[in-house]
C-alpha cells in the first residue's frame, strides 16, 4: 500500500474506531436531514417508495459500508429474506459490532480495487460516498459491476468538482491537516465546525447574482450555505452532536485520497460498463448517479 492509500485507510480507521455510531440513529430516522438527503438524491421522496424500490432485490451489497448505517438502512426496507452484505476495507468490524440485531447481514473486509467475485451476483449495489477514496474510482466501479446479476442495478456517489475558490481552498487545508494524527487534525476540524456553527447561526439570507469566473450559482443563500457551496467545506447540521459535525469535517479534509468528478466523466463509467443510466442528480457536494445492466 502506497504512503497516500495508507494514509487515507488510518484516516477511516481511526474515524470509525473513534466514532462507531456516528450518524447511525440519523440515518435511520425519516425525519432526519441526513435520510432525507440519502433518499432524494437516489431518487426516493420518502423511505416508503424506497421499499418498494427494494422489495424485489434478493441479494443487496454496501460497498464501502463504513459502520453499517447504510447496510442497516437497506436491512430495515428490504423483505426479511432478502440477503444483506456489507464490505469495508478499513472498517468492517465496527460494522459488524453494529449489526448483531439485524438477521440476515454479512460483513466482509474487502478492497473494491480488487477482485470481489467470491462474494456472488447481487441485484443491487449501493456505493455512496467511497469510490473518490479510492485510487482508481473507475476501477472499483468496474469491479461492482462484474458482481451485477443480470438486469441487476448500482448506484452510486462521488464528489463532484466544484467552484474554483472551494476546490483551492479545501486542497490548502487537507495539505495542512492530512498529515496530521487524528487529534491534532480534530482540533483544527473542530475549528472549522465552529465557524460552521457560528455562521448558520446567522439567521440571513442573502441573494446572490451569477459569477461566471468563480462558477457561482444565483440564487438566496444563508450565510453558511453560501461560504459551504463556494468557498469552504465548513460543514454544519443541527441533527448531529458539535463532535460528529467535527468529525464529517475532518472525512472531508483528512484522507489524502479524495478525488472530485463531472457528470460527463460518471456518465462514461456507465456506458463503457453496458449500464443503462435510470436516474442521475447532481447537487452542490456530488454526482449520484443509479443504472442498471443492459439486456443482452
Amino acid at each position: 500500500m502506497d504512503k497516500i492509500s495508507n494514509n487515507t485507510h488510518k484516516s477511516f480507521s481511526d474515524k470509525w474506531n473513534k466514532n462507531p455510531d456516528l450518524a447511525f440513529k440519523s440515518t435511520l430516522d425519516s425525519s432526519s436531514e441526513i435520510n432525507s438527503w440519502i433518499l432524494n438524491r437516489n431518487g426516493f421522496s420518502d423511505i416508503e417508495k424506497f421499499g418498494t424500490y427494494l422489495k424485489d432485490k434478493k441479494r443487496v451489497l454496501d460497498g464501502g459500508c463504513g459502520n453499517g448505517r447504510i447496510t442497516a438502512l437497506l436491512r430495515l426496507n428490504t423483505p426479511p429474506t432478502s440477503e444483506i452484505v456489507g464490505i469495508d476495507f478499513s472498517s468492517h468490524d465496527i460494522a459488524a459490532q453494529n449489526l448483531t440485531q439485524y438477521s440476515n447481514v454479512s460483513i466482509y473486509q474487502k478492497d473494491l480495487l480488487e477482485d470481489l467475485s467470491e462474494l456472488g451476483q447481487f441485484d443491487f449495489i449501493y456505493c455512496q460516498e467511497v469510490l473518490h477514496h479510492t485510487s482508481d474510482p473507475e476501477l472499483g466501479f468496474k469491479n461492482l459491476v462484474d458482481i451485477l446479476s443480470k438486469e441487476g442495478e448500482i448506484a452510486i456517489y462521488v464528489y463532484k468538482k466544484k467552484a474554483p475558490i472551494r476546490e483551492f481552498t479545501d486542497d490548502q487545508v487537507r495539505r495542512e491537516i492530512s498529515p496530521m494524527g487524528y487529534e491534532e487534525a480534530m482540533t483544527e476540524c473542530r475549528n472549522i465546525t465552529h465557524l460552521g456553527k457560528t455562521l448558520s447561526d446567522i439567521d440571513v439570507k442573502i441573494d446572490v447574482p451569477k459569477i461566471n469566473s468563480l462558477q457561482i450559482e444565483a440564487g438566496c443563500y444563508t450565510i453558511q450555505r453560501f461560504i459551504y457551496h463556494f468557498f469552504m467545506k465548513c460543514f454544519w447540521n443541527n441533527d448531529l452532536t458539535f463532535e460528529e459535525n467535527a468529525v464529517i469535517n475532518y472525512d472531508w479534509y483528512h484522507p489524502q485520497l479524495c478525488s472530485r468528478h463531472t457528470l460527463k466523466e460518471v456518465r462514461s463509467w456507465f456506458e463503457e460498463n453496458d449500464l443503462n443510466i435510470l436516474h442521475e442528480c447532481v447537487d452542490y457536494y456530488g454526482i449520484t448517479v443509479r443504472g442498471k445492466k443492459k439486456m443482452k
